[in-house]
C-alpha cells in the first residue's frame, strides 16, 4: 500500500466520520481543496471513491454505506468505538489529517517526536490483514549484530513513543515483541500463515504495562499506596485496566492492581517514587527498595 493512498483513506474515513451524512457532492469539494490531492483533480472521481471504499474495509473494517436522502456515513462506528485500535486510528489520524488541512496552525501544536518507524507500519498492517509473513532484519538495543528471520505478525502497539510488533517466529514457540525502530529491513514474503483463533491483541497485554515480556514474571496482585496529590493524576489516566482503589483516606489511596511487575512498569514506578509507596507483594516492594538505594548511593559524597 503506497503511503499516499494510505493517507486517502484514512481522509475519507476522517471526513465522513466528521460529518456523520455527507453528500457525494460535498466529498468531492473537500477533496479538490484538500493539501492530499497533489495532482489538483477538481472532483474525486466515482471508480476511484468506490475503490477507497472497498479497500478501507479491506484494510480497517470500516464499513461505508450510502443513505440516499442523508449521504454516505460510517455503518459500523458502535463497533469501532468499542475497538481501541480503530479508534485510535479514528483519533489520531484524523488530527494528522486536521494538521495537513491547516498549515497555519502546525507552529501551535506541537507533538511528541517518535522515533522512525512509519515507514514499516503499512507494510506490517497489510502482512496482518493478508496473513502474509515477513522477512525481517532486527536489531535489538543490546544486540551487536542485526540478524534475519522470518515473522508471522499478530498484531501492533504503540507505547511511549514507539511502536512494537507482535509476531511469531520460528526461534521460539510463543509470539514475541519487535521494536519497528531496531527493524533495518523488511520485505514480504508471500507465504501464508494462521494466527491462532484464540489470540486477540487486547489478550495478549491484558496483564501488561507496557510492551515487554519477562517470560520470569507472571501476573500477581500489587498494591501501592499514593499520596493525595499524586492520586487525582491516577484516577484521571489510570496506570492499567485493573486499578481499582481499595482505601480512601484524605491523605492517601491505596490502589490494587493485577499485573504482570514487568521492567516497564517499575520504571514507570520510579518516575513517581516520591509520592508513592509499593506495599504489597514483598519481594516487589524490596526490589523497588534495593533500587531506590542504589539510586541515592550514585549521589553520595
Amino acid at each position: 500500500m503506497a503511503i499516499n493512498y494510505f493517507n486517502r483513506y484514512i481522509w475519507l474515513i476522517e471526513v465522513i466520520n466528521r460529518h456523520g451524512y455527507i453528500s457525494r457532492k460535498d466529498i468531492s469539494d473537500l477533496w479538490a481543496r484538500s493539501q492530499l490531492n497533489e495532482l489538483g483533480e477538481s472532483y474525486l472521481p466515482e471508480r476511484t471513491f468506490h475503490n477507497h471504499i472497498s479497500s478501507i474495509f479491506d484494510t480497517f473494517g470500516i464499513e461505508i454505506k450510502c443513505d440516499r436522502s442523508l449521504g454516505y456515513y460510517i455503518a459500523n462506528s458502535d463497533d469501532i468505538k468499542g475497538d481501541e485500535i480503530r479508534k485510535w486510528l479514528m483519533q489520531s489520524l484524523s488530527l494528522n489529517n486536521l494538521l495537513n488541512e491547516s498549515h497555519n496552525m502546525r507552529d501551535s501544536i506541537i507533538f511528541e517526536e517518535v522515533p522512525s518507524s512509519e515507514k514499516y507500519l503499512s507494510a506490517i498492517i497489510e502482512a496482518i490483514r493478508d496473513r502474509k509473513a515477513l522477512e525481517i532484519t532486527h536489531q535489538g538495543f543490546t544486540k551487536e549484530y542485526s540478524t534475519t528471520f522470518e515473522a508471522e505478525p499478530y498484531c501492533l502497539r504503540q507505547f511511549k513513543q514507539r511502536w512494537y510488533m507482535v509476531a511469531k517466529t520460528a526461534a521460539s514457540d510463543k509470539p514475541r515483541i519487535y521494536g519497528l525502530d531496531r527493524i533495518k529491513e523488511l520485505r514480504r514474503t508471500g507465504r501464508s500463515y494462521k494466527i491462532p483463533k484464540k489470540f486477540t491483541a487486547k489478550g495478549y497485554f491484558k496483564d501488561l504495562y507496557g510492551a515487554r515480556i519477562e517470560d520470569s514474571k507472571y501476573a500477581e496482585e500489587v498494591e501501592i499506596k499514593v499520596d493525595k496529590p499524586q492520586v487525582y493524576y491516577f484516577n484521571s489516566l489510570k496506570l492499567h485496566e485493573s486499578q481499582t482503589p481499595i482505601e480512601e483516606t484524605s491523605d492517601y489511596t491505596i490502589f490494587r492492581y493485577h499485573i504482570v511487575p514487568t521492567y516497564d512498569f517499575t520504571q514507570e514506578l520510579l518516575s513517581k517514587s516520591d509520592s508513592i509507596e509499593i506495599l504489597k507483594p514483598q519481594w516487589y516492594r524490596d526490589e523497588i527498595k534495593n533500587t531506590i538505594q542504589k539510586m541515592l548511593k550514585r549521589y553520595e559524597d
